[in-house]
């Protein structure tokens, strides 16, 4: 599904992301851990062609993604606040995201009907714009509106930060249920070892752009992370 192939990316002459190699199956769940600066986001960004590697290339469905619009009819990514609108209502970008993709309004309500555990009676309805929501209700809205497409690959960077408990087991539910029932390809990073152990069955461990550990799930693979990330 996704393949990386000699790709790096510099910034000032410094190596910020270093993979000769990687492959991404169909229907895979991958998981991204590292500390601040290991180049999860980045690699991220290359993945979704904001921005361009120094060398090398990523392919989706065996097509190189820099300067190719097929790859997003069927991705759904979320990053950061920048994704989002900010001058529209979360109902108002529910619904523009509804119409790039064909969606009536009836088919937009159906499908976030599936998130009002996570919503928690905040997101839909509010007359607030999205600019003016708090951030974990930012990133509430910017997930939901990532897998309103119901896409075949899911990005999600971070998906956890600025989350309460609660909401951090109802999204780790959400997107577990999700991938099972869209067999998507999901992508996470984050630095929540526990939540990421849980929710996907391969971890890359990414350190100053490097791939460190590439560890398909199993019942010590939270010990063993644990134990790295504690020297």
């Amino acid at each position: 599904m996704i393949s990386v192939k000699d790709l790096s990316k510099k910034y000032n002459g410094i190596l910020a992301v270093n993979i000769p190699s990687l492959e991404i199956k169909q229907g895979e769940s991958f998981g991204l851990v590292g500390n601040n600066g290991a180049g999860k986001t980045t690699f991220f960004r290359m993945i979704l062609d904001l921005i361009r590697p120094s060398s090398g290339e990523i392919l989706i469905k065996e097509e190189i993604v820099k300067g190719n619009n097929n790859w997003k009819k069927f991705t759904g990514s979320y990053l950061d606040e920048g994704f989002l609108i900010d001058f529209l209502t979360p109902d108002e970008y529910f619904e523009f995201i509804g119409n790039l993709h064909k969606l009536n309004k009836a088919e937009v309500d159906g499908r976030l009907s599936k998130f009002e555990d996570l919503f928690n009676g905040e997101i839909r309805g509010s007359k607030k714009f999205v600019r003016d929501l708090s951030k974990g209700n930012q990133k509430k809205v910017g997930i939901a509106a990532a897998m309103l497409i119901q896409p075949e690959i899911l990005i999600l960077d971070e998906p956890f930060a600025n989350l309460d408990p609660t909401t951090q087991i109802r999204l780790k539910n959400q997107m577990k249920n999700f991938k099972e029932e869209y067999n998507c390809t999901l992508l996470v990073s984050s630095h929540d070892l526990n939540h990421v152990t849980e929710v996907c069955e391969r971890i890359v461990v990414l350190e100053k752009g490097d791939v460190i550990q590439d560890l398909m799930r199993s019942e010590t693979t939270l010990k063993d992370l644990e134990e790295y990330f504690a020297v």
